[in-house]
């Protein structure tokens, strides 16, 4: 599990990423680790989302707790099965050579850098779940948090596919291109070298990154697009579909709620609740 960290901690840091790794065919990560890691971290958000249920005025409901750490790392992997095969389709479309499974440990790996956000704003979750009774509060909240953690993971995605489409063509531009000139000598004759500042050491690359000099095509950037909010949309209604995480103190437990509504309708009515 050590080393599956250590890993975690490579991507995030972009060095799995890099232009230079890609251009060895594809991304070399984990996909088993990582996966496993990114469980670990959505159990422990889902605890943390979850105390809210164990400071209500009533008492503790244990259950809703344990239901809620359970679904949220339910709610990614349900959202991995659903977005899987239109992601495949989107990269093809978009020009990358990544085989099915390539793509699968791509997205294992955006998934477990939303995982990770997802994970480090838990304290924040669970402070407010601790010191506030409004439900509509901590649901906005939450909606924010995800929001933002979800972000992260899709600019992670998509910064990482535009790169893998660079590395595809980048080695036969290269093979076309002349040699750099060799520099003049500017110096007068007779006279000392001109002083030639050092070349400047170029910042290392995030995971999020933009390649320097290598905008997006608009084809490109037009499918990634359609995907981002496909992902969006299925993941909204996905945690739709999964509710109730937080558990409203005016219902009696259940692990899950009928269909009726949807995300959005909720969103607009937990706002209006909370502005009253």
């Amino acid at each position: 599990m050590r080393q599956w960290f250590k890993e975690l901690d490579v991507l995030l840091r972009g060095d799995s990423t890099r232009l230079e790794a890609l251009k060895q065919g594809g991304i070399a990560v984990p996909a088993r680790g990582l996966g496993a890691v990114a469980v670990v971290l959505g159990l422990a958000y889902g605890a943390c989302m979850g105390g809210f249920s164990l400071f209500r005025e009533g008492g503790p409901v244990w259950s809703q707790f344990l239901a809620t750490t359970l679904k949220v790392p339910l709610l990614f992997l349900l959202t991995l099965l659903v977005t899987f095969p239109s992601l495949y389709v989107f990269n093809a479309l978009a020009g990358s050579r990544l085989d099915l499974l390539s793509v699968l440990r791509l997205l294992v790996a955006a998934l477990a850098v939303n995982l990770t956000v997802l994970a480090s704003l838990g304290p924040i979750s669970a402070f407010f779940a601790a010191s506030t009774t409004s439900y509509s509060f901590m649901v906005l909240l939450n909606v924010v948090i995800f929001g933002v953690a979800g972000g992260f993971g899709v600019l992670f995605l998509l910064r990482t596919l535009h790169r893998l489409v660079v590395a595809h063509d980048e080695p036969a531009a290269g093979s076309q291109s002349a040699p750099p000139p060799a520099p003049a000598n500017l110096a007068p004759e007779g006279g000392p070298p001109p002083l030639i500042p050092p070349p400047r050491s170029k910042p290392a690359e995030s995971a999020i990154d933009p390649l320097e000099g290598r905008l997006m095509g608009r084809h490109e950037t037009l499918v990634f697009r359609c995907w981002m909010v496909v992902f969006a949309l299925v993941g909204s209604q996905m945690g739709w579909v999964l509710r109730p995480f937080l558990g409203n103190p005016a219902l009696e437990f259940t692990w899950f709620r009928g269909r009726g509504s949807s995300f959005f309708e909720s969103v607009l009515h937990h706002l209006g609740q909370l502005f009253q």
